[in-house]
This record gives C-alpha cells, structure tokens and sequence, in this order.
C-alpha cells in the first residue's frame, strides 16, 4: 500500500471517530438543555440510529474536508 493510501484510510477512520464522538456529546450533553426534558440526559437509544447516523456522519465528513486540506491527501478534487 502507498503513503497516500494510508494517509487517505487515515482521515476517513480519524473524521468519522470525531464526527460520532461529537455528535454523541451533542446528544446527550446539549441537546437535553435545549428540549423539553429539564436538564435530563437523553440516551442514544431514544435519539434514534437513524438519527444518530444522520448528525454523525455529516460532521464526520466535515472533518473530512478539513483533513484532505492540512494532510494533503487529495481526497477531494483542487
């Protein structure tokens, strides 16, 4: 396998891990002090997967874009 490779493989696995942990803390840190349930956590089983995937993945792939930047992995057309 090539550097590039690597490097590519890289920024799609580091992207979606922060993508999923920041939108996990969203969920059940911020979200509860915006919604109607007093301070109350809410779990990620009563958000939803469907939902969960559809916060995480769109956060994940902007890191994405900004990893391709510093790492010049040219992921993404110049």
């Amino acid at each position: 396998m090539s550097s590039l490779l690597i490097k590519r493989l890289l920024v799609w696995v580091v992207s979606m891990a922060l993508g999923f942990a920041i939108a996990a803390a969203f969920v059940t840190l911020v979200l509860p002090w915006m919604g109607p349930n007093n301070g109350s956590p809410i779990s990620l089983q009563r958000y939803g997967n469907l939902y969960f995937l559809v916060t995480a993945v769109p956060l994940g792939l902007i890191f994405v874009v900004w990893l391709d930047k510093f790492l010049n992995t040219r992921i993404l057309p110049d």
